[in-house]
């Protein structure tokens, strides 16, 4: 038995660890944690979503207001670790989160899963953000997958001649700023035969995506690559962070090394 182990068996207040989700990982890190006898973990979401699945431990939901307001948070609430699993194109909340770490001298850890590689019979168009990729539709297809979440569909707004597919996890209360498009609901992980089927019901021509990585919505990459269709890739911004994994397992190391 640690020394540590035994202070928690003895009574020892737990310790407080911070999980900024949103994420698939983020989920299975804060069902591993729960577990846990020695550790309180408090799951905190952006908000983005109307219904979001549950989560054990605690849970918040909507911004901090800012890196300080944040730094504020850690210290009034005793947050002993950080752990930012948010989704890799989160990068104002990583970088908050980043700077509100280094104000309060809270330990942080970005998980993030790698992104995905293109293979052979891949027809992938990079570009650096949803501005640059709505510039590359013209005259490549005129029935769009558009995967690229619901608060970023203004940047294809000025593309009348071209129809959009878009999925989101909540039904719009509002109407899209799209001139053509039609609306399907879903919640990943999605497989091979749901996606092939949703791309020829919908006479799909090319697929806009970002590069989230992970397996849970790899499949309309792999079906765009079987029917040989332009996937206009919008690439990753870059995070700041002193250490980064890509596993819930290396997370899981990197907490139990600090507790």
């Amino acid at each position: 038995m640690t020394k540590e182990t035994a202070h928690y068996q003895a009574g020892t207040k737990p310790r407080r660890i911070l999980l900024l989700g949103g994420t698939g990982d983020s989920r299975e890190l804060a069902e591993h944690l729960a577990s846990r006898d020695d550790v309180e973990v408090i799951s905190s979401l952006a908000g983005r979503t109307e219904q979001p699945a549950s989560l054990p431990g605690g849970l918040r939901v909507g911004g901090f207001g800012g890196v300080t307001a944040l730094a504020d948070y850690l210290t009034r609430e005793g947050i002993d670790l950080v752990v930012d699993a948010t989704h890799p194109y989160a990068a104002r909340i990583s970088a908050n989160a980043a700077a509100a770490c280094r104000d309060s001298g809270t330990p942080r850890l970005h998980l993030a899963r790698p992104p995905w590689r293109a293979t052979a019979g891949d027809r992938w168009i990079h570009v650096a953000d949803t501005k640059a990729a709505a510039e590359a539709l013209p005259g490549l297809a005129e029935r769009v997958f558009l995967a690229v979440g619901r608060g970023e569909l203004d940047a294809f707004a000025g593309l009348p001649g071209i129809w959009f597919l878009v999925r989101t996890v909540d039904s719009p209360r509002e109407k899209l700023p799209l001139e053509r498009y039609e609306v399907v609901l879903g919640r990943g992980p999605f497989e091979v035969n749901g996606e092939r089927a949703l791309f020829a019901l919908h006479g799909i021509q090319a697929l806009v995506t970002k590069n989230s990585g992970g397996e849970a919505t790899y499949a309309k990459i792999a079906v765009a690559r079987e029917l040989g269709l332009p996937v206009i890739m919008i690439d990753r911004p870059p995070h700041e962070a002193e250490e980064t994994v890509g596993t819930v397992e290396e997370a899981l190391r990197w907490i139990e090394g600090r507790l």
